[in-house]
């Protein structure tokens, strides 16, 4: 099954979108917007951005765990993960955003709440 965004209202009226993978899992979250369309903006620069492998930036948190943030060109983030078990299992994360990102159709949910 094919990865998925949801486009979704925050508990604060904002709005934001996950990316998903096949498995339902998320894998990328994005900042909060204050506009519809800046959610939507920001799903297509995940789709422009995802398969650029420069356009992630590795970090580890204060409580050392691997994470990673999906930046556009212009060097501002669009998403980050979230904390990993390991170096590996992030790396896995950013393959799945490279592959899952590009296509993924968006399942609007802002309607529903």
């Amino acid at each position: 099954m094919a990865g998925k965004f949801e486009l979704k209202k925050s508990k604060s009226g904002k709005f934001m979108f996950n990316l998903k993978a096949g498995n339902n899992q998320v894998i990328l979250t994005s900042e909060l917007y204050n506009e519809k369309a800046g959610a939507e903006n920001g799903i297509e620069s995940v789709r422009k951005n995802a398969g650029d492998d420069a356009n992630y930036e590795r970090k580890t948190s204060v409580k050392d765990e691997p994470y990673f943030v999906l930046k556009a060109a212009n060097g501002q983030v669009i998403g980050s993960s979230e904390m990993y078990s390991s170096a590996s299992a992030m790396e896995n994360g950013i393959a799945s955003v490279k592959a899952n990102g590009p296509g993924a159709p968006v399942v609007d949910l802002t309607a529903k709440q």
